[in-house]
């Protein structure tokens, strides 16, 4: 069975190593539809592109190999394949880029370590797995190929993991901290619509959002479109997760002085 395979990277696009991938899975397995999930990755920020992955899931292809390839320390972590609990199959380093896609997809199955000499582009170069490694185990699984084929089997409990951290909620607080800023200047917290119901702020048309930068008063909105010039807004956007936005052009995380790690607080505004 021939299956389709879906890339995500932090490679961008202003050289040729998406492309080069493309290319080795396309020579493997020539019938094999490669959708790219995308490359725009923050640079080397694995708990991002885990996140991505681990949300974008549900509208993948069950039967699809994903590829996913966020690597820090290129060829100091394993190169591993890891089939999931509800049949998934996975490739990308184990440094925890694959973990809580794997988490939502009923744990690991199987998983292996890249190594078979029948896989690999030799000479594999030190600094490009993706090309080498990553790429050719993802197109063989898409053109067949099982994964005991791929190497030595790795038990699932010696696999990095890597867990989203949960806010802090109490009544009328939220702790929490800044997820992922996009292209906008929205700003991703990591707050759930269960999080503002616990913390009793869920029914509250405004919400006091501070950082240690700064504060503004946001309005709850179901579109960018119900905002008005200069407007503070919290969203809840398509991945699930409650956003801080700005009307148009505003930029949020230019207004509150915020990047990736940082915290902010949720509260009832005052007066």
């Amino acid at each position: 069975m021939t299956r389709s395979i879906v890339f995500l990277s932090d490679f961008g696009y202003r050289n040729e190593w998406v492309g080069i991938c493309h290319a080795v899975m396309n020579r493997i397995a020539p019938e094999s539809p490669v959708v790219d999930l995308s490359h725009g990755v923050p640079p080397l920020d694995v708990r991002a592109g885990a996140l991505l992955l681990a949300d974008s899931l549900p509208y993948v292809r069950h039967d699809a190999v994903v590829l996913a390839v966020v690597d820090p320390s290129v060829g100091r972590e394993r190169d591993i394949a890891v089939e999931t609990g509800d049949g998934r199959l996975l490739v990308g380093p184990d440094n925890g880029l694959l973990a809580p896609a794997w988490r939502a997809a009923e744990g690991v199955a199987r998983a292996v370590s890249i190594t078979s000499s029948q896989v690999l582009l030799e000479p594999v170069s030190p600094s490009f797995h993706a090309r080498d490694v990553f790429a050719p185990a993802a197109a063989h699984l898409a053109a067949g190929v099982s994964l005991e084929e791929l190497g030595e089997p790795l038990a699932a409990d010696a696999l990095t993991d890597l867990r989203i951290p949960a806010p802090g909620v109490e009544h009328g607080k939220i702790e929490c901290e800044v997820l992922d800023l996009n292209r906008f200047g929205n700003v991703q917290l990591n707050v759930r619509d269960s999080h503002l119901v616990a913390a009793g702020l869920d029914r509250l048309d405004r919400i006091s959002v501070e950082t240690l930068a700064g504060a503004a008063a946001a309005r709850r909105v179901a579109t960018y479109a119900d905002l008005s010039a200069d407007d503070w807004g919290l969203i809840v956007d398509p991945r699930g997760w409650l956003s801080l936005i700005r009307a148009n052009p505003g930029n949020a995380a230019e207004g509150l002085g915020v990047s990736g790690g940082d915290l902010v607080w949720l509260t009832e505004v005052r007066g």
